[in-house]
C-alpha cells in the first residue's frame, strides 16, 4: 500500500479511492501515455507524454530541449502525473446522474533527469518493450547521438492514489420509473489491423498478432509439397506474379487483379477479415522452391458447433494438377479434425465450376445441396453455390485416400 498524504487524500467520494500498490501499477502498465503537470515561471504547464514503470519508478519520455526536462536537472522538478483509463459511459435517466466508469492514477513527487547511461538505456528499452514484448530485439537500438537527444525523467512512486468507478447507473429512486433508456456502454482500447510501412517485406511479428482461439490461429502447416504459412501483406507481389492468369480467377468471387496493388488490396481484405475473426488466411508456398504459389483460408469458423469451411483458394496455373492442392487440403483437414476437434468441414463452389466440384468430390466430401442466389459474381450476376461437407466420421477413410494419392505425386513433378 502507498501511505496516504495530504496531496493524495480524497475530500469527496472517498469510496472510490484506493492506495493499493498493485492496482496503481496495473493502471500505469496498461496505459500507454500520461499527462505531466509542472510549474514554469509561476504558471502551470501540462504535457502529454509516454511513460513506463520499472519497479517503483515511473520513467517519462521527452526531448532534451523541453523546458521541464531541463528544469529537472540538479534538485529535480516537482511534478504531478495523471493517467486515466476510460472503461465505460454511464447513461442515467437523469442528466445529473450520467457518469463514466474509469480507473485513474495520480502520482506526486520530484522527478529527476536520468543521467546514468545504463539506467537511461534500460528505461528506453523498457519503453520499447511496453509496445510489444520482444520489440527491443526486433529493432535497431538508439545510437549515442539519439540517446543524447532524448531525455528521460525518473519519478519515484511514493505519493500515489488510485481512483476508480466500476458499477452501473446511480439514478435516484424517484427517477427509476422515467421512460428513458439507462445503462452502461463499455469502452476499451483495441488495436486495429497493423499497416506496414512502404517497402517493408518482413512478416508481421508475432507480438503484433492478437491472441486468439486456436481455431483462428493461422499456424504454419508443413508438408512434402507445400507449406501453408500465415498470409502477410509482404506476400502480395509474389502472389500476384504467381496467379495473374484469367483462368485462375474465372470462377472466383473477385475479378482478375489489374496489378500488384489490386492483389495487395485483396490481401488487405483477407487480413482485415482475420482481424475481425471471420477468416484464417494462409499463403501457399512451394516446399521445394520456396515460391509463393497461391492462397487459401478457413472461414465460417464456428468453434461452438465445431465446424469450419475451407475456401478463398486460388493457385497459380503452373501448379495445377500437382501435389500442392491435394496436400494443402490434407493439411487443412488434419488441422481441423485432428488438432481443433472439428466434426464438420464445409466447401462452397460456383455451380458453373465443374472442375472445382470434381476436385472437392475427390477429397471425399459429400454434396449437400445448392444455395440459390448465394453470392454475387464479379460481373454482377447471382451465383448459385454448391455446398459440400465432410464429417469427422468420413475423415479417416478420406485421409487414407489423400495420402495414397500423394504417394503417386513427387515434388519433382511440379
Amino acid at each position: 500500500m502507498y501511505p496516504p498524504t495530504p496531496r493524495t487524500t480524497a475530500t469527496r467520494m472517498r469510496d472510490r479511492m484506493s492506495y493499493d500498490r498493485a492496482a496503481a501499477h496495473a493502471v500505469l502498465d496498461e496505459a500507454y501515455h500520461c499527462t505531466l503537470g509542472f510549474i514554469v515561471d509561476g504558471e502551470p504547464r501540462v504535457l502529454p507524454t509516454l511513460h513506463v514503470r520499472v519497479g517503483d519508478t515511473l520513467y517519462l519520455h521527452g526531448s532534451t530541449g523541453a523546458r521541464p526536462l531541463l528544469a529537472a536537472r540538479g534538485d529535480g522538478l516537482p511534478v504531478c502525473v495523471a493517467v486515466t483509463l476510460l472503461d465505460g459511459l454511464v447513461y442515467a435517466r437523469s442528466q445529473f446522474n450520467h457518469s463514466a466508469n474509469y480507473r485513474s492514477v495520480v502520482a506526486h513527487g520530484t522527478a529527476h533527469l536520468v543521467t546514468d547511461p545504463a539506467e537511461k538505456s534500460a528505461a528506453m528499452t523498457a519503453l520499447v518493450e511496453k509496445v510489444g514484448a520482444g520489440r527491443a530485439a526486433d529493432s535497431r537500438p538508439p545510437s549515442r547521438r539519439e540517446l543524447a537527444e532524448t531525455a528521460v525523467l525518473a519519478l519515484p512512486l511514493r505519493e500515489v492514489s488510485v481512483r476508480a468507478r466500476a458499477h452501473g447507473v446511480g439514478d435516484d429512486g424517484s427517477d427509476l420509473d422515467l421512460p428513458y433508456w439507462a445503462g452502461v456502454v463499455p469502452l476499451r482500447l483495441t488495436a486495429g489491423q497493423p499497416e506496414p510501412d512502404a517497402g517493408v517485406t518482413a512478416p508481421l511479428p508475432a507480438y503484433l498478432r492478437p491472441a486468439r482461439s486456436p481455431w483462428l490461429e493461422p499456424a504454419t502447416l508443413r508438408g512434402e509439397h507445400v507449406v501453408l504459412e500465415p498470409l502477410d501483406l509482404a506476400h502480395a507481389d509474389e502472389l500476384h506474379a504467381a496467379t495473374a492468369d484469367p483462368e485462375v480467377w474465372r470462377h472466383l468471387s473477385s475479378p482478375l487483379p489489374g496489378g500488384p496493388a489490386e492483389t495487395a488490396e485483396i490481401v488487405r481484405t483477407a487480413l482485415a477479415a482475420h482481424h475481425r475473426g471471420e477468416r484464417v488466411p494462409w499463403v501457399q508456398r512451394c516446399a521445394v522452391t520456396g515460391a509463393v504459389v497461391g492462397m487459401t483460408s478457413y472461414y465460417e469458423v464456428d468453434p461452438e458447433r465445431r465446424s469450419v469451411a475451407i475456401g478463398y483458394t486460388w493457385l497459380g496455373l503452373p501448379w495445377w494438377r500437382t501435389g500442392i492442392n491435394t496436400e494443402s487440403k490434407l493439411l487443412l483437414l488434419a488441422r481441423a479434425f485432428d488438432e481443433l476437434g472439428a466434426v464438420r468441414v464445409v466447401w462452397h463452389t460456383d455451380i458453373r465450376n465443374e472442375r472445382s466440384q470434381r476436385a472437392i468430390e475427390r477429397l471425399g466430401a459429400s454434396r449437400e445441396g445448392v444455395l440459390r442466389k448465394h453470392r454475387l459474381r464479379p460481373d454482377g450476376s447471382w451465383r448459385n453455390t454448391v455446398q459440400y461437407a465432410m464429417t469427422v466420421d468420413e475423415w479417416p477413410s478420406a485421409r487414407l485416400r489423400l495420402r495414397d494419392r500423394l504417394r503417386s505425386t513427387t515434388p519433382a513433378e511440379r
